[in-house]
């Protein structure tokens, strides 16, 4: 069985004896081979019977759900399957359940609620009551663990180096870096020695979406983000961000990586200084106002890796993309599209 993971296929066989109970419908967990490395890999794979036909799922775990902005980014990875995918966590709230069918995202849930859409084949079911504590079938982590994560799919030669060269790169605890790991090789991202310089990835396309998913839920919010507006809107255009410290993330980041967007909102990733207080000059010298509305954002930088020596004053690309896949603004999914086309995809197949 695909990754031997016991817990979800019993969490799934679960949820379809639910849905079964709701419906009617039958549906099984599906044993089949594992891909080769790299590949773009589902969680399982479910069939789903109704007057004779079956239907196929290849499937994708979530814990939990709590931002309406996750389900976009998860639509975006269902979609790379080019096969019919299916979204299956613990419980989904009539208001997601809404929002997905909205976005045509079919789900499943331990409870029985559902949104099923094939030829042949309409469900949707809401508002059943979980009948159990969400179980973590996905490890969605810690902001530390986003961290070192992060630290990891940017520089992949940090996989092998001192832990405290990751301590440095990643801004966490050393003794955090081995328990992450840990968790790393108990769910297959990576494979090797916990203790030698052979670990190796496995998982890397599976660690970025896991990443981008729990970014704006786990990571984020702990960033301390301040909101301005400046009196000037083309500010943006002539400030040397790096004077300051600070990296461009978001739309300014995606169109400086794709030339496809005009950006509507500016968001800075701003070091911490141990002398001077950067973001009091960076407001100063560009008549920023404090504006809990505003359309620029300031948050902390979490990360201490080399520029991009070709665009030193963006975030990494990852980053770049998550913050543009936490909107639920059209024109930024699609530009984000692109980010990961040009700038992503490749460097994690050779992570």
């Amino acid at each position: 069985m695909y990754k031997g993971d016991t817990q979800l296929l019993e969490n799934l066989g679960q949820a379809l004896t639910a849905l079964k109970r709701t419906t009617g419908i039958d549906g099984h967990v599906l044993p089949f081979e594992p891909l080769p490395e790299n590949e773009l890999r589902p969680d399982a794979v479910i069939t789903i019977t109704v007057d004779g036909k079956t239907y196929q799922y290849l499937v994708e775990a979530k814990t939990r759900i709590d931002r309406f902005a996750a389900l976009v980014h998860l639509k975006a990875q269902l979609e790379r399957f080019h096969q019919p995918g299916l979204l299956f966590a613990n419980y989904i709230t009539p208001a997601l359940a809404d929002r997905c069918r909205e976005l045509d995202m079919q789900f499943l849930d331990d409870a029985g609620n559902a949104f099923l859409r094939a030829p042949g084949l309409y469900v949707f079911v809401t508002g059943q009551k979980p009948t159990r504590a969400a179980t973590d079938v996905r490890g969605t982590g810690t902001a530390t663990a986003q961290r070192v994560v992060f630290a990891l799919l940017c520089e992949p030669t940090l996989l092998n180096a001192p832990y405290r060269e990751i301590v440095d790169a990643a801004g966490v605890a050393l003794g955090a870096i081995g328990w992450v790991f840990d968790d790393l090789f108990k769910r297959r991202f990576i494979t090797g020695t916990r203790g030698g310089t052979q670990r190796h990835f496995l998982q890397p396309v599976q660690m970025f979406e896991e990443w981008v998913t729990n970014y704006p839920i786990k990571l984020r919010p702990k960033l301390n983000a301040r909101r301005f507006r400046a009196e000037n809107p083309e500010w943006w255009r002539e400030a040397r961000i790096q004077d300051f410290g600070g990296h461009w993330g978001g739309e300014v980041a995606a169109d400086r990586l794709t030339g496809y967007l005009r950006p509507a909102t500016q968001t800075i990733y701003l070091e911490r200084k141990e002398t001077g207080d950067p973001i009091t000059k960076l407001v100063g010298k560009h008549r920023l106002v404090a504006d809990p509305r505003g359309n620029v954002e300031i948050l902390d930088a979490f990360w201490k890796l080399p520029a991009n020596p070709e665009q030193p004053d963006i975030v990494p690309p990852i980053l770049a993309y998550a913050d543009l896949a936490a909107t639920l603004d059209p024109r930024n999914i699609e530009v984000a599209k692109l980010v990961r086309e040009k700038h992503i995809d490749n460097a994690l197949r050779q992570a």
